[in-house]
């Protein structure tokens, strides 16, 4: 249980007061003091392990079962004795250009929250420590957690989206420089990049809808001044979205862009050998002329035949070079 449990605490007055051992009675103790609830973060928890933190919760068997698997689109739902909310938190490596996704349920109820964790990307310790700094935000309730977390992701959302823009402006640089040479491996590239931006708009288009319910009235175990906060994280995550869209037509573009040219060298590369072709033609055709055996064949005994034939095959070949060199065929 201990690398289950990443921490637990009970806060009184937006002050963590302890760490407890037995939770459904520090539980009963935040619910009867008032002004106190309790957190619990916990990682990739089994199905036993979670039942054993849990057991007196009343969370619904649907979000248990949803918290436990995992692979969730972010989403709320409201429970008779709770709110369980999914988020779906980015990291990405700017070296590797790996785009990674986690998955982070929260669970909101009277006196208590519950945070429960899959994958490497975590934004719950430096909210913890954060909200945990500021006692004037903490003593809300289970709503500034939720509202912390949402924060926290969202924001990490604005700063993926940001290395992702400086990365497609390199890829869009190297597909438009004059003497770039694109090879087999840009289109590769270009889709790459496009399967890492259609996962990373999975994890904040959906989250619009969860977050505009959490800025109306109506939620329950919902403090009734968060509504202002939560409008913050919509603003915040409708950019976001604009910024994914533009980059899914930047990507779209570039990968035109990049077929066009690839079309256009094809056209040079022919017209090229056609020119060739052309040149090579013209001495391929006399030589094959003079090359047949026949006795009756024009300046075939002459002396000065044989010099002046290359001497016609080399002007010829000169004359179509300078007329292909002009058209820049060459």
């Amino acid at each position: 249980m201990r690398e289950v449990i990443v921490d637990c605490a009970l806060y009184r007055h937006g002050h963590r007061a302890e760490r407890p051992q037995d939770f459904p009675a520090a539980l009963r103790r935040a619910r009867a003091a008032g002004d106190a609830f309790l957190w619990i973060g916990l990682y990739e928890p089994t199905a036993d392990e979670f039942d054993r933190v849990t057991r007196d919760f009343g969370l619904h068997p649907l979000a248990v079962e949803d918290s436990l698997h995992a692979h969730q689109r972010p989403k709320l739902e409201v429970y008779p004795d709770s709110l369980f909310l999914v988020l779906k938190p980015v990291a990405y490596n700017e070296d590797s250009q790996e785009l990674s996704t986690g998955e982070l349920m929260v669970f909101v109820g009277d006196a208590f929250v519950l945070t429960v964790r899959h994958g490497e990307a975590n934004p719950l310790g430096s909210v913890r420590r954060r909200l945990e700094e500021d006692p004037d935000v903490l003593r809300h309730g289970p709503t500034a957690v939720m509202y912390a977390v949402g924060d926290a992701v969202v924001d990490h959302y604005l700063e993926v989206a940001a290395a992702l823009h400086a990365d497609l402006d390199e890829l869009e640089a190297a597909v438009f420089a004059r003497e770039s040479r694109l090879g087999r491996g840009t289109a590769g590239r270009i889709y790459d990049f496009k399967r890492r931006a259609l996962e990373f708009r999975r994890a904040t288009v959906p989250l619009t809808d969860p977050v505009t319910r959490l800025t109306g009235a109506g939620l329950p175990f919902v403090h009734r001044d968060s509504r202002l906060f939560f409008r913050d994280v919509a603003d915040h995550l409708s950019r976001v979205n604009e910024q994914v869209e533009s980059i899914d037509r930047l990507l779209s573009d570039i990968l035109s862009a990049y077929l066009a040219q690839m079309g256009v060298r094809q056209n040079d590369d022919m017209r090229k050998i056609s020119a060739w072709a052309a040149m090579f033609a013209v001495p391929t055709a006399v030589a094959g002329v003079y090359g047949m055996n026949f006795d009756h064949m024009p300046e075939l005994h002459w002396a000065w035949g044989y010099p002046a034939t290359l001497l016609l095959m080399v002007t010829v070949c000169v004359v179509l070079f300078r007329v292909f060199k002009r058209r820049d065929w060459f």
